[in-house]
């Protein structure tokens, strides 16, 4: 929050504030991806696993490279928080900040989720989402953000004079990755990453520049989709804030359950290869 100023604004305060901006990453150079490839292979496919992640409680899945993942309102209005591994090595993940940069606050058909350094490469590629007519709204608010953390039990515990809260979204994925790989609670923690919101409405407020979070517009039937581009470990959690359209980490919020299916295509997409690691040498500027 920015606090009430306590400097005398200069006599040119309003010409520097009327600097155009500049977008930090031009994306006219990223490789994009041909999305009505991916479409073209959608309708002729399989399905091969289905998992319920119960509401407030997590769940992992696997999604092979080539492969589609759904994740799906089935029972009530529900907000999600996803973390994506590479399957064979955990310290390839998710990198929240590095899509926001690349593709915006808030993801939707066409944006592609990128991997944490060093190998900075496309993970997944996001081949539908019905609720992509919600847009924007007048609070400046939009759906699948990237911009948040994930609900945790250490900021519940500042902002609440040491309160204990254990089924908030990073506890839920704590849990559910430590399951899934056999790691120690600890250690399966460490992986534990920054989130894709699905279904989550949200922004920032335009006086004091806080994250914002309103009633998710999801109904059941609603999807988001995408593409795995490398094999995939999912782990998901239905946020025990339910639609978030008054509180997170509780126990007094409507809460429901969320569904996700993978599904294997009888053909790749045409002109589609695994993405290769970034090319960086990773000298850091020694190398003689």
């Amino acid at each position: 929050m920015k606090p009430q100023p306590l400097t005398s604004a200069p006599s040119d305060a309003e010409r520097r504030k009327a600097v155009a901006p500049v977008v930090c990453y031009p994306v006219e150079r990223l490789p994009r991806p041909d999305l009505g490839a991916y479409r073209a292979v959608r309708e002729d496919w399989t399905l091969v696993e289905r998992v319920t992640v119960p509401a407030r409680e997590a769940a992992c899945f696997h999604a092979p490279a080539g492969h589609f993942v759904r994740i799906l309102s089935v029972e009530g209005p529900q907000v999600g928080d996803l973390n994506l591994f590479n399957a064979a090595d955990l310290t390839e993940r998710f990198y929240s900040g590095k899509t926001r940069a690349l593709c915006g606050t808030h993801v939707g058909p066409g944006d592609q989720l990128f991997s944490s350094f060093p190998t900075l490469r496309p993970m997944a590629t996001i081949t539908h989402d019905t609720l992509d007519w919600y847009g924007f709204d007048a609070f400046g608010g939009g759906v699948h953000d990237v911009i948040g953390t994930r609900c945790d039990p250490y900021t519940h515990s500042l902002l609440s004079d040491g309160g204990t809260y254990h089924h908030c979204c990073h506890s839920n994925l704590t849990r559910a990755l430590a399951e899934e790989t056999g790691l120690p609670l600890h250690e399966a923690e460490r992986h534990v990453h920054d989130v894709l919101n699905v279904f989550m409405c949200t922004g920032f407020t335009r006086d004091t520049g806080q994250y914002f979070m309103k009633a998710s517009p999801v109904r059941p039937g609603d999807y988001l989709e995408f593409f795995a581009e490398i094999d995939l470990l999912g782990c998901m959690s239905a946020c025990p804030g339910g639609d978030c359209s008054t509180v997170h980490s509780s126990d007094v919020a409507a809460c429901y359950p969320l569904l996700v299916e993978v599904y294997k295509p009888t053909r790749l997409p045409a002109g589609w290869a695994p993405p290769a690691v970034n090319r960086y040498d990773r000298t850091h500027g020694t190398a003689l």
